[in-house]
């Protein structure tokens, strides 16, 4: 098995930063592409299987590694997607704001009047000690 990464016996084969060609060999239960450097995992978004891809490296752990995109058609299709779920997310956070700074206020009730009494009317404050 020379050439091949067995976790715990070497370094990982990349770095952070590191771009690096890759094929993608097969795909993750998620929906990521996996590749292999040197029998290395590395996972990639937005790929599929036989995709032959220019990658960077954005996280290395013991076992494996993620990556995305680094440049070609796919590139452009992960940033073109990426501008799009943003200004989606902006335009969402946009009406939740306009939602609670503009709350419609509920008509009142109109209060019912008490009919006019002949005889409060003609009582004054005086006569009302008296009762």
């Amino acid at each position: 098995m020379v050439g091949f990464f067995r976790p715990g016996f070497r370094e990982a084969p990349v770095r952070e930063g590191d771009i690096i060609d890759v094929t993608i060999e097969s795909v993750g239960g998620k929906g990521d592409g996996i590749a292999r450097v040197s029998g290395f995992v590395i996972f990639v978004p937005a790929t599929k299987q036989g995709d032959r891809v220019k990658i960077k490296v954005t996280r290395v752990l013991r076992k494996f590694a993620f990556g995305e995109l680094a440049e070609g058609k796919a590139a452009e299709v992960k940033e073109a997607v990426e501008e799009k779920e943003e200004a989606e997310v902006k335009e969402v956070s946009e009406k939740k704001s306009e939602k609670k700074g503009r709350k419609k206020a509920k008509p009142e009730p109109e209060k019912e009047k008490a009919p006019k009494s002949e005889v409060y009317d003609e009582v004054s404050y005086e006569d009302s000690e008296e009762f």
